[in-house]
């Protein structure tokens, strides 16, 4: 008997796996108002800085607090801030529950950490800002340094873990180049860069074109919202730290 294959052929759709970045939210207070209020004064000099970006609630430092989660204030908190929670991930089943109740659904536990001695080949990205974290996975393009010769576009970002990172062409607004070590950009700068994201004050930032959404280093940071100086905006210039006082000079 002859089989018709033509409406398998040609289908409406595809199911396919797909990787998205988030933004990891590690929750530490079961106190709403308490994480309410830090995270507005946490975001006061970008509210911009989100752009409905999903988040992952992770529940893993409360996770033996016996008082229950309000995870409706919580979504309403995040969601005012443009961003969209969909996920829980850490918490002890009472928790995992109230969360599943209000439609946020169980992501999977973090893998566990690797011995420094046998590291993946591969390269995690992660934004460290103000106990904010995005992840996303991206190849290594080799020890010591990470190097970049394509432009990036609103939404990618890069993190050069333990290392320097060299991009040769454009970081557009909205994307995100982070590193351990000094970000060297020579091409414009247009969106975020986070040198030192471990902690290393004596990272520096490069570029030839600063007209950054945001720079920072160890933590110390500052936006667009701030006007540059005519004196390095556009033009070449590097970040660097001198004690607590973020410095932008021209090159």
């Amino acid at each position: 008997m002859a089989v018709d294959t033509a409406g398998y052929a040609r289908t409406s759709f595809d199911l396919k796996s797909a990787s998205l970045p988030v933004v990891a939210v590690v929750l530490k207070t079961t106190d709403v108002q308490a994480f309410g209020a830090e995270l507005a004064q946490r975001l006061a000099d970008d509210p911009g800085f989100f752009d409905n970006d999903p988040v992952l609630i992770d529940l893993a430092p409360v996770r033996e607090v016996a008082e229950p989660i309000d995870f409706a204030a919580i979504q309403a908190l995040l969601r005012a801030h443009h961003t969209q929670p969909v996920a829980v991930r850490g918490g002890n089943p009472d928790q995992m529950q109230a969360a599943h109740a209000v439609g946020l659904i169980a992501a999977p536990e973090a893998a566990p950490h690797r011995a420094e001695h046998a590291p993946e080949p591969r390269e995690v990205v992660r934004e460290v800002v103000h106990e904010v974290e995005v992840v996303r996975e991206v190849p290594v393009a080799g020890p010591g340094t990470v190097v970049i010769d394509k432009p990036l576009r609103s939404g990618q970002q890069v993190y050069a873990r333990g290392a320097d990172l060299v991009v040769m062409a454009v970081v557009s607004f909205g994307a995100e180049v982070i590193a351990d070590g000094n970000i060297h950009v020579y091409a414009p700068l247009r969106g975020r860069a986070i040198a030192g994201a471990r902690g290393n004050a004596e990272a520096r930032i490069f570029t030839t074109c600063l007209e950054p959404q945001l720079v920072s280093i160890a933590g110390i940071y500052r936006t667009s919202e701030v006007a540059l100086p005519a004196a390095v905006l556009g033009k070449p210039a590097q970040v660097r730290l001198d004690g607590e006082k973020l410095l932008i000079e021209p090159l």
